[in-house]
């Protein structure tokens, strides 16, 4: 295995892979290969726009009338990824000139606009576009063939799969995306992450939505639905990644902004966390300890919310001391305070704050009415 696939992370050897542009391409300049050369690569060494270089093998060379095609096998390494393992056909045919690049089965369609890609053409990125067609010129230069290309992709089980994905909340139908700017695949990537909520909020703006509205989790998303009644086809989960997703709403454009989620993430925002994963930060006793001082609370009331496991645990023992409403009227203001400073004023936002156990905790003062216009059209 090319040891550009080994990185290391916190002590620990992990695999990258590549992703399925980078698929496509190799699967592309195999089969054009094929069709120019009549010579069938066992595998391709393809590098990506990141600078990192693979070797893919190649599968199921084959002909379909005029066209070669060949397959190359998707490779996540040890990031998560629901399109491991599947493989990615070219089917590469002649034309008088130009490169044409099209889907076919298992490649979605884009219904939607907001996306880098026009609504009613194939889900294939730009990068992985360029990518393509760098990899096809590389053969025609070789076999100084001056003609063109007409390139059709295709994705092993892409319809089914797709539906494990975010394609159907973005608009693409009937198949997976040509993704991958980078062309390699890190392991555990917090960059495929966030560059998932970018693109779902790129979307709802596209869509006319002028308020953002987020939630870390499936928590905040069930509390945002049952409890208050919101649309969740206007939802973008975050995940961990509240500072990320709050600066890209005020970079798009948006006008407002709305975030619901359990206080197990947000009371965290109070001390200015953003990214509210528990292995980047925590400190949720810790801030319920600091308000608590600051409105009186007992020596032996610190000690305890400092041992304390939960938000619920914290809130129960304010309960019995008389200071849960001070100290979440403070945590509150904090938190609307840090999402101001984060957003430098760009933009307005918005907060509920729940626990399933006892429902809201804190909310900004302009939230409830902008939860009953993101209800009308907005």
């Amino acid at each position: 295995m090319d040891q550009n696939t080994i990185i290391y992370q916190g002590g620990r050897a992990l695999r990258r892979g590549w992703t399925t542009g980078t698929c496509a391409a190799a699967a592309a300049q195999a089969a054009a290969q094929m069709l120019l050369t009549g010579v069938v690569p066992p595998a391709v060494r393809l590098t990506t726009p990141a600078g990192l270089t693979f070797t893919l093998p190649v599968e199921e060379a084959h002909w379909e009338t005029d066209a070669a095609v060949c397959a190359v096998r998707k490779y996540a390494g040890d990031d998560p990824d629901v399109t491991d393992g599947i493989r990615i056909f070219a089917a590469v045919c002649r034309m008088e000139k130009g490169i044409v690049i099209q889907g076919g089965a298992g490649i979605g369609v884009v219904t939607m606009p907001g996306l880098s890609v026009p609504v009613g053409e194939p889900a294939i990125n730009p990068g992985p576009q360029r990518q393509i067609t760098d990899a096809v010129m590389q053969v025609c230069r070789a076999a100084a063939y001056t003609g063109g290309l007409i390139i059709t992709l295709s994705a092993e089980h892409g319809e089914e799969i797709a539906q494990q994905t975010y394609n159907a909340h973005l608009g693409i139908v009937g198949g997976i995306s040509i993704l991958g700017t980078s062309g390699v695949v890190e392991p555990m990537s917090e960059k495929a992450l966030t560059d998932t909520i970018r693109l779902e909020l790129d979307c709802r703006y596209a869509q006319g939505q002028r308020v953002a509205f987020l939630c870390p989790g499936n928590y905040g998303a069930d509390f945002a639905r049952n409890a208050l009644g919101l649309d969740l086809e206007k939802a973008v989960k975050c995940s961990n990644y509240v500072g990320e997703a709050l600066d890209h709403a005020a970079c798009r454009g948006f006008t407002e902004i709305l975030l619901i989620g359990h206080a197990g993430k947000l009371v965290k925002i109070a001390a200015g966390v953003m990214n509210t994963h528990s292995a980047v930060a925590d400190g949720r006793k810790e801030i319920f300890t600091a308000y608590a001082a600051l409105c009186g609370a007992e020596h032996e009331l610190l000690e305890a919310l400092m041992q304390a496991i939960s938000v619920d645990a914290c809130v129960a023992l304010l309960d019995r001391a008389g200071l849960r409403q001070p100290v979440l009227d403070r945590i509150g203001t904090a938190v609307s305070r840090r999402l101001a400073q984060r957003l430098r004023g760009q933009v307005q936002a918005e907060f509920i704050m729940f626990t399933g156990q006892y429902g809201v905790l804190a909310q900004s003062p302009g939230a409830r009415k902008l939860c009953e216009r993101l209800k009308g059209s907005i």
